[in-house]
């Protein structure tokens, strides 16, 4: 009987509040919220240099994840093609001009990254320049650009936040128990309502038109920040690492908490650009 009370017990959910770093995640959202909400508002250039910072800190930690020694000229390279993609996306306002400086930086990581890590080197790139460039492309919108950031920072940290607590109060069927061990479905769907919910609210209290389009993409959104999120539990046991960093209390490295952020970022750019072309990707991501 024993064993078996024993196992009952072991696959019984967590509780939400069972987490020893629960304190120090919540300690930390209230400082960074804050921050990102103060630089959407203000826009322009601060807007852009506080997403270049967390995307340089970024490729650092990815680097420093998938390499036992980082070539200070590989990182200064990246580094230095990061800021000029982004320089350029905002002085031509056009993201096709950044390209040219990716491809400078991709073929700078690829001459000085070590043998067999190339590839991942060069997507440690492209993965940073996510970061900067998803929010940046909506917030250069003049008439809805920081609507759409707060539509988008409503729909990642609602559906973050509700898959945790869902997940960890329900249980259930492990989502993807090869990536990652603690994430279930019930967090997901959890999340993707929560998210859904959450950015239409912000849209409606903005005076925008909520849509049924619009409630499609959300969720689609929702579940892309998810998506980003098993991405970077598979780039980490890859490399056998359990954060990316140890710079956010609770949450390991920047990467840790931007890695559901920059996948519905540059996911809802796309969306915005192929709709509302580059004069108006913000609108064409809420307005359907």
């Amino acid at each position: 009987m024993e064993p078996r009370d024993t196992a009952s017990r072991d696959q019984r959910p967590a509780g939400a509040f069972s987490d020893p770093d629960l304190l120090r995640r919540i300690a930390s959202a209230l400082v960074m919220v804050p921050l990102a909400i103060a630089a959407a508002w203000w826009g322009g250039w601060p807007f852009a240099l506080f997403w270049l910072v967390a995307a340089a800190v970024v490729l650092w930690e990815w680097n420093r994840l998938i390499l036992d020694e980082v070539p200070p000229v590989m990182m200064g390279g990246e580094l230095m093609a990061l800021a000029a993609a982004v320089l350029l996306i905002r002085y031509f306002l056009n993201p096709g001009f950044g390209l040219v400086a990716l491809g400078i930086g991709a073929g700078i990581a690829l001459a000085f990254s070590p043998q067999g890590r190339s590839r991942w080197a060069i997507g440690g790139l492209l993965y940073a320049t996510a970061v900067v460039a998803g929010p940046v492309i909506l917030r250069d919108d003049p008439s809805l650009g920081f609507i759409a950031i707060l539509w988008l920072f409503a729909v990642v940290w609602g559906a973050d936040v509700a898959a945790y607590f869902a997940g960890r109060t329900i249980g259930g069927p492990k989502l993807w128990p090869a990536l990652s061990p603690k994430k279930t479905w019930s967090g997901f769907i959890g999340g993707l309502v929560a998210g859904t919910s959450l950015g239409l609210a912000v849209v409606h209290l903005s005076g925008v038109p909520v849509s049924f389009g619009l409630a499609l993409c959300s969720a689609a959104i929702a579940a892309a920040s998810q998506g980003g999120d098993l991405f970077e539990s598979f780039v980490k046991r890859r490399f056998s690492a359990k954060d990316a960093g140890k710079l956010i209390p609770g949450h390991g490295g920047v990467m840790d908490r931007l890695d559901g952020f920059l996948v519905a970022a540059i996911v809802a750019a796309l969306v915005g650009l192929a709709r509302g072309g580059l004069g108006a990707p913000a609108q064409g991501i809420l307005v359907w």
